[in-house]
């Protein structure tokens, strides 16, 4: 008859499980010691190489950077921008005369990636770039924004100097997209009847402001004294607009700042930013190349350790 497992028998399983993973860690490493004890020669020498290969994946030239910056979309989707993203991502371009095919070609850009943008205030303005991939489209919390994307690939330092062409290549290719094209044009229409509807609705509420709140009927400016949001002139009471003129000012603001933007199906917020540490850190890399070759050179000592045995098995 199998027993059901309790909670306390699930944790005491798990600890044991740790127990005999941490033993069997412990093994491991006193037998490398003693690999390294006894064939010290082997060691030292493939970790001399292992350091010398790490030199050389560091040096000056060699230095890789992530180059980002953050995208606005003008109308396109999310996944109408991924469509023609992939293709770019894979090397399989649909134009073989971009001006983006040279630079994927020699490899002076590769490694394409995109992050999705994340509004925490719900308020249409970006707070951070999710670069570890942890929201989700149904957060309500972190929402992510659908008309930003961070656009992000590698360049070495030898090849920093065109980052200027490289930008305006990756811009014009994405332009040219009849699929993003498509999505620009409705968008942009619509965008020109709301901002004109703000700046009629902007226009009403000062009038209205101009009316009763600084101007008598005699053309005079009539003692004025408040009351809680509320202006007394003699007999007769207005309420204030001010808030509602700040928020609707605001908001002509924000669209009119947004047409200016959007020239384009996409364009940057920011030009492509080199970020200041490297892909391939020297420290870094010399502490993995050191541990790569420590951890080699130990299976070849164990392999010379055991040759006999290898030996006898293989003739079996």
């Amino acid at each position: 008859m199998n027993k059901e497992m309790n909670f306390y028998d699930m944790c005491l399983a798990c600890w044991h499980a740790i127990c005999r993973g941490c033993a069997a860690l412990g093994r491991m490493f006193a037998q490398m010691l003693r690999l390294t004890y006894r064939y010290w020669w082997l060691v030292i020498s493939v970790v001399i190489l292992a350091l010398g290969a790490a030199f050389y994946y560091t040096r000056l030239d060699n230095l890789t950077y992530k180059v980002q910056a953050v995208a606005l979309l003008n109308g396109p989707t999310i996944h109408q921008f991924d469509q023609v993203y992939v293709l770019l991502k894979s090397g399989n371009l649909i134009d073989p005369k971009a001006e983006i095919i040279p630079y994927i070609e020699e490899r002076k850009v590769r490694e394409f990636e995109t992050y999705r943008v994340i509004d925490c205030k719900h308020d249409g303005v970006a707070d951070y770039i999710d670069f570890k991939n942890r929201s989700s489209n149904t957060d309500t919390l972190k929402v992510q924004m659908n008309d930003r994307l961070c656009l992000e690939f590698r360049m070495k330092k030898r090849d920093l100097d065109a980052l200027p062409y490289v930008e305006k290549a990756l811009l014009d290719y994405f332009n040219s997209s009849k699929v993003l094209q498509q999505a620009y044009e409705p968008y942009m229409a619509n965008l020109h009847e709301e901002v004109d509807f703000n700046h009629r609705q902007f226009q009403k509420l000062d009038s209205l402001t101009s009316c009763y709140y600084f101007q008598s009927a005699n053309n005079t400016f009539p003692t004025m004294f408040t009351s809680n949001g509320i202006a007394f002139y003699g007999e007769r009471k207005i309420r204030l607009f001010l808030e509602q003129i700040y928020q609707q000012h605001t908001h002509v603001q924000q669209h009119d700042l947004r047409l200016q933007l959007a020239t384009a199906p996409v364009t940057l917020e920011n030009h492509f930013s080199v970020y200041p540490k490297p892909v391939n850190d020297r420290k870094k890399c010399f502490v993995l190349f050191f541990l790569l070759g420590w951890f080699g050179a130990c299976a070849l000592a164990e392999i010379i350790d055991k040759r006999r045995a290898i030996i006898a098995w293989l003739k079996q």
